[in-house]
């Protein structure tokens, strides 16, 4: 028996529903507003169920909140937003909120090299490149473990056992990145805050990771990002370079960052 045909009003009703608690991840309507290119006033009679929005705005909204049209016909919890770890309703005004819409300007799409002391091996530094992609309104990280690296720890080194992967929180002075590999057999945490450089593309922070105390290795240490955009050229030089170093092989201003000779505090 086919479902009886939802009214206008209804339809108007659930979609104004659904989109007060999908707008509660934003700090304000005048901002989430403004994200969405769609006028305050007219956006405030959508969340009221006043109005529906034309089939291009609705579009728009949908992929921003990386829903479907079913937010006209069900509730947001049917849709599986709410059964989500970070959307759901114990986290979402704490942690969904700020993987949502990380702006270009603070944290940018393309090709990273990053810099760190190694955690096996304080003695030397390990070189390497992220790729920062959105998707929805969602920032992720991608990378590979170096091949050395897994081999050091006996781990295989085909590109499925060392590649990772990760998503962005906003930070009032940075972003944060959760990251862990395939099936989370390990993950790490990590902070970056921009630094004034020539071209405004530097990052510095930490790393640690979730293993066990060691006496012998350590668990955080000092981090730098270096955008390097999406220039193939640049990024393919900078992928032959990539691997263990010693500190004199650092570039000079990673080096400086990463203040080589400073216990990290």
């Amino acid at each position: 028996m086919s479902k009886p045909a939802k009214s206008p009003i209804e339809l108007r009703n659930m979609f104004g529903a659904n989109l007060r608690l999908l707008s509660r991840q934003y700090p304000s309507i005048s901002e989430l507003s403004r994200r969405l290119g769609i006028n305050r006033t007219q956006f405030n009679r959508y969340l009221s169920g006043e109005s529906f929005p034309r089939p291009d705005v609705l579009d728009r909204i949908c992929t921003f909140f990386d829903v479907d049209a079913r937010i006209l016909l069900e509730p947001v919890g049917g849709l599986g937003l709410a059964d989500s770890v970070l959307h759901g309703p114990v986290l979402a005004e704490f942690v969904g909120a700020g993987v949502n819409a990380i702006p270009q300007e603070d944290f940018p799409n393309g090709f990273f090299r990053f810099s760190r002391r190694s955690f096996t091996d304080n003695t030397r530094f390990l070189v390497g490149l992220v790729y920062v992609f959105r998707s929805a309104r969602h920032t992720y990280v991608r990378g590979y473990e170096a091949r050395e690296a897994m081999r050091q720890q006996g781990q295989p080194v085909e590109a499925r056992a060392r590649e990772f992967r990760g998503y962005a929180i906003r930070h009032e002075d940075g972003v944060a990145l959760m990251i862990s590999r395939r099936k989370a057999m390990t993950s790490s945490f990590n902070y970056l805050a921009r630094v004034a450089s020539f071209e405004n593309n530097f990052w510095v922070g930490f790393v640690s990771r979730a293993v066990r105390e060691n006496a012998d290795t350590e668990r955080v240490t000092r981090m730098v990002y270096e955008h390097l955009g999406d220039q193939w050229a640049g990024v393919l030089d900078a992928a032959r370079k990539t691997g263990f170093k010693t500190k004199e092989e650092l570039l000079p201003f990673h080096r400086r960052l990463l203040q080589t000779d400073q216990p990290f505090r």
